[in-house]
């Protein structure tokens, strides 16, 4: 996703900070409709939704794939599990060991934080959970509107909505991975594998633009569009129960973000500087561990027992240059309106130590790699995924 105006290059990258001060907590109360969002209209069933096996039972997937990819396999699994390896991209690294480390803790396991084989042997429960699986695009889904996101924040106030920059980054974010990854997987634009088993009605890809920059760090050009079919990490727990969710932008919201609506309720939450890692407890249960971003050398994670106030989704953002340090005092206040690519992501979670909370990000690929200001941040995902399972009273315990 594209970074955001005030970011300021630090020992990474440094990610706007966010405070009660700039996320709108209009609807921090857990108020359903209390705002807009930049989600696809929640009307009908996810058409790219999961389809699990059962116990034992094999999966036949469309186009077979021709690699085994273990290490996404595994990424695959804990992310159904609530042991979020972060973006699912096949590669080895502090997220997927954060994610290893909780699930060897919620299972009585050695905590090595490596795939190690007491851990494999109880993670081939899942074995029958392939690493990916192929989707159509849905018409609605692609949709759009989508539109880059400028650079200045005067600019991004004019806009509807802080959304999505093209149909492949939505569809990065829907299987919790990188544009770069959902290419890798289908090379010219068909799914890995579709030369041993072709499928039928496969369009080829659209040509990328001969005006589309090469430069180093550039997205690729957009590869994909309505009605193809497409290879992605098989990304599951995203059933959706609308009866249950008034709020149906927020619905949408969950809907493009593969995040199913049942999860469970906890009553501690467990920030580790050290580890940047975010635990969910319920009761004494380990229910969940999240790879997170906390603060910063100017703006350091407050040390101390919290509590959630109230969640917000898809709140919009008040830009204060006055309030942060890296920003330029001559630039002017401004109301930056929802979105997935806003300051806070999709989920402000408001915190009684004033001025902090818990939210999602622009930038997925940067959490645990960067610095923020002094909040809690995750990918978008996991905010859905932590905002269903808090609530007023929920205590934030922040460790060194």
């Amino acid at each position: 996703m594209r970074a955001i105006a005030w970011m300021i290059p630090l020992a990474l990258i440094s990610l706007p900070g966010c405070n009660d001060r700039g996320a709108d907590k209009g609807n921090a109360q857990q108020q359903p409709g209390a705002t807009k969002s930049a989600a696809t209209p929640a009307s009908g069933a996810d058409a790219m939704a999961s389809q699990d096996p059962g116990p034992g039972q094999a999966v036949r997937p469309a186009v077979v794939d021709t690699e085994q990819r273990p290490v996404m396999q595994m990424q695959v699994v804990l992310d159904r599990l609530g042991f979020s390896p972060g973006v699912i991209d096949g590669k080895e690294g502090l997220s997927l060991g954060n994610a290893l480390g909780g699930f060897q803790k919620a299972n009585n396991l050695p905590q090595t934080g490596k795939p190690d084989q007491a851990t494999l042997q109880m993670l081939s429960r899942w074995s029958n959970i392939p690493a990916t699986r192929v989707v159509t695009i849905p018409e609605d889904f692609a949709r759009g509107p989508f539109a880059p996101v400028p650079k200045e924040p005067a600019d991004q106030a004019k806009m509807p909505q802080l959304g999505y920059a093209s149909l492949d980054e939505k569809l990065a974010e829907r299987f919790h991975t990188t544009i770069e990854t959902l290419h890798m997987l289908n090379p010219g634009g068909a799914p890995a594998g579709a030369q041993a088993a072709p499928v039928a009605a496969a369009q080829p890809a659209p040509a990328p633009s001969p005006n589309a920059s090469s430069a180093p760090g550039t997205p690729p050009p957009p590869m994909f569009r309505a009605g193809q079919q497409i290879r992605v990490p098989n990304t599951g727990a995203d059933a959706l129960d609308p009866a249950g969710i008034d709020d149906q932008t927020w619905l949408g919201t969950l809907r493009d973000l593969g995040v199913g609506s049942s999860q469970p309720r906890v009553d501690k939450v467990v920030v580790s500087k050290s580890k940047g890692t975010l635990s969910a407890y319920d009761g004494d249960k380990l229910v969940a561990v999240f790879t997170v971003t906390t603060g910063s050398s100017h703006d350091p994670l407050p040390i101390g027992k919290w509590e959630v106030k109230g969640v917000a989704h898809n709140p919009p953002f008040h830009y204060n240059p006055d309030l942060f340090w890296d920003a330029d005092s001559k630039e002017e206040k401004q109301k930056l309106p929802p979105g997935p690519n806003g300051p806070v992501g999709v989920v402000w979670i408001d915190l009684s130590k004033p001025h902090y909370g818990i939210h999602g990000t622009p930038e997925p690929q940067t959490i645990g790699r960067a610095q923020s200001h002094g909040c809690v941040r995750l990918t978008n995902w996991d905010a859905a995924r932590l905002a269903q399972m808090v609530h007023s009273g929920t205590v934030a315990l922040f460790e060194k």
